[in-house]
């Protein structure tokens, strides 16, 4: 459900805030005006604060790439550890039994990420796909258009259609363009450096699946290899997709033309192609997808290198394909077991800042600041104390529990215990 955001200020209480853009706040206080953020501390503004209990309020969580034509599936596509080419059939299969994309299946998905918390998506979006869904479920997505050409007779009408979703717009203001020409292996380079001239000249996002398996960079550096010989046994080989050579820098730097570019897995990228994305960290990002990487069990990700090196680093479910949901709260806890020596405030930046800044939505999303939308996930916590109270969070399997966008409730809620003073209480251990 969706509550008429307050115009009147009211707050809310928690046994732990976590800003993003500071500590964590011990029995913390979001004040919400309207569909934006008030003030974030200790004290409430009013005298009736609602005190959540025994809960982290954290921001509306990110997630920068995702699939959500996929939400209908039951289950990953193969089985973990799947070879990377034959999960490619499979999708196409999957594509080839269905009647288009559909609307049903992409609400679903939507709705399956509120309730996890998630406030602001990264979509990539077949052509001809219904938007409807986009406007009718509370959230902000970027609708990235898929551009998939691997052979010249399909460049033509999506060069016609690549510029009308770029400049259209949302009736609601939910949504907002992006371009998404997919990857090395089903692109000519033509269409990809047109489609960055387009970004740069529309102002959208783009993004662009680079150095995500192995077969791709045999691909990318031989020219040969499982991609080359699955590809043209389905006959969507041209000879100008694979001419032998190259490495995933030379697409960055093609990339780093566009108005902003997300760099979709980047599993594959060495230490220069690293630095280079932090050299363009203003305009440049990768979005790491754990639990898919996980599933195609993929070399260790060097997620280490490249938040040492300054790149922006954002997190991605990726589809039911490759995940077995859309949790970015279960992907953030995928990297606290998988980097044990990333810090655990660096986590959740990944999950909310990072992805803002991907998207090019941090102005307004992805901490909690005076002046931001009120989008907030609400997480149970265990009932236990710590010295870090990030371990609460990611430590636990306790889930999301409730979910505010632009200052409305759009999911249940703890149930609420009011304060009848000014001054902030200790909320009261909740049974697990």
């Amino acid at each position: 459900m969706m509550q008429s955001s307050r115009q009147e200020p009211y707050s809310l209480k928690a046994r732990y805030v976590f800003p993003v853009a500071a500590d964590p706040i011990p029995d913390g206080v979001v004040t919400i005006r309207g569909d934006r953020i008030l003030a974030v501390g200790k004290q409430p503004l009013g005298d009736r604060p609602e005190d959540l209990g025994n809960v982290a309020v954290v921001p509306g969580l990110v997630n920068a790439h995702t699939h959500l034509e996929f939400s209908d599936l039951a289950g990953p596509l193969g089985e973990p550890g799947i070879d990377f080419v034959e999960w490619i059939r499979r999708i196409i299969e999957n594509f080839r039994h269905r009647d288009g994309s559909s609307p049903e299946a992409v609400r679903r998905g939507l709705e399956e990420s509120v309730r996890a918390g998630t406030t602001t998506l990264g979509e990539i979006a077949q052509p001809g796909r219904c938007l409807e869904p986009f406007d009718a479920v509370p959230t902000d997505t970027t609708v990235f258009l898929e551009l998939i050409a691997p052979t010249a007779d399909r460049v033509a009408p999506l060069l016609e259609l690549a510029p009308r979703h770029a400049g259209s717009r949302s009736p609601s203001g939910r949504w907002r363009p992006g371009l998404s020409p997919h990857a090395p292996y089903s692109v000519l380079p033509d269409l990809l450096r047109r489609a960055v001239a387009l970004s740069a000249e529309s102002h959208v996002p783009i993004a662009f699946h680079l150095a995500e398996s192995r077969a791709e960079i045999d691909l990318i550096r031989r020219g040969t290899g499982p991609f080359r010989d699955g590809f043209e046994e389905l006959g969507t080989c041209h000879p100008d997709s694979f001419v032998p050579g190259g490495r995933p820098l030379d697409y960055l730097r093609v990339l780093s033309e566009a108005h902003r570019a997300l760099v979709i897995h980047g599993n594959y990228l060495d230490d220069e192609e690293i630095a280079f994305l932090a050299d363009h960290a203003r305009q440049m990002a990768v979005v790491y997808c754990p639990r898919t990487h996980a599933y195609f069990r993929h070399d260790p990700y060097p997620l280490e290198k490249m938040l040492a090196a300054g790149a922006v680093v954002a997190l991605g479910t990726d589809s039911r394909a490759s995940s077995p949901d859309l949790s970015v709260l279960a992907e953030m806890r995928a990297v606290v077991q998988k980097h044990p020596s990333v810090t655990h405030d660096a986590v959740l930046q990944l999950g909310t800042i990072h992805g803002a800044q991907a998207l090019g939505q941090a102005s307004e999303v992805g901490s909690l600041e005076p002046g931001k939308f009120a989008n907030l996930a609400v997480v149970a916590l265990p009932e236990q104390d710590t010295a870090d109270p990030f371990e609460l969070i990611f430590n636990s399997d306790r889930p999301v529990v409730a979910t505010w966008y632009r200052g409305s409730r759009v999911t249940p809620s703890p149930p609420a215990r009011t304060c009848r003073t000014g001054k902030p209480a200790r909320p009261r251990p909740r049974p697990a």
